[in-house]
């Protein structure tokens, strides 16, 4: 949202947190730390990571390849994220489209595939980028469901947060 649609919106309907979120600085920061942490994985697990697992036990082996493969998959859900939002952040898309492209791309929880145990015969570069990429996924879960409540209803103009301000007013005779 720019400074002009912020100074013209009608003062009862609440600013809509996505759209001022990803055209903000905080946004930019985050899709730098995202990206580079893609570009820091790929690089580990390409160079570093495949000589650190060719060291491991068969059961270690096992735990690394099963977990080289979650962290791939939960950066491939960060990188399509930030992509998809710095595009609606430029104008490339709209929100409508943003969600069709989330759709596609399923942001996930995931839960722990192996025993703690097995994880610490894991390398620990390797450690250190699952609990990065696990934080930093948790925070796209978040600010993602925070630009989703901002959304307007399909068929409404309204986002849901508008629709509970108004029942809300109307309830104690404030319309």
């Amino acid at each position: 949202m720019n400074e002009a649609e912020l100074m013209f919106r009608d003062e009862s309907d609440p600013v809509p947190f996505g759209k001022t979120f990803v055209q903000s600085d905080a946004f930019r920061t985050l899709f730098r730390e995202g990206m580079g942490l893609v570009e820091e994985t790929a690089a580990y697990l390409d160079g570093p990571g495949r000589e650190e697992s060719r060291k491991l036990g068969r059961q270690a082996a096992l735990t690394y390849a099963s977990e080289s493969m979650r962290l791939t998959t939960r950066l491939m859900q960060i990188a399509s994220w930030l992509l998809v939002q710095r595009a609606v952040a430029e104008g490339e898309i709209t929100t409508t489209q943003a969600m069709q492209e989330k759709n596609r791309v399923r942001l996930t929880a995931q839960e722990a595939a192996n025993a703690p145990s097995e994880i610490d015969a894991l390398p620990e570069r390797l450690k250190e980028l699952i609990g990065l990429t696990t934080r930093m996924h948790a925070r796209i879960l978040h600010l993602d469901q925070l630009i989703s409540d901002d959304l307007p209803l399909p068929g409404s103009r309204h986002s849901p947060v508008a629709l509970q301000h108004s029942l809300i007013r109307s309830a104690f005779g404030q319309e």
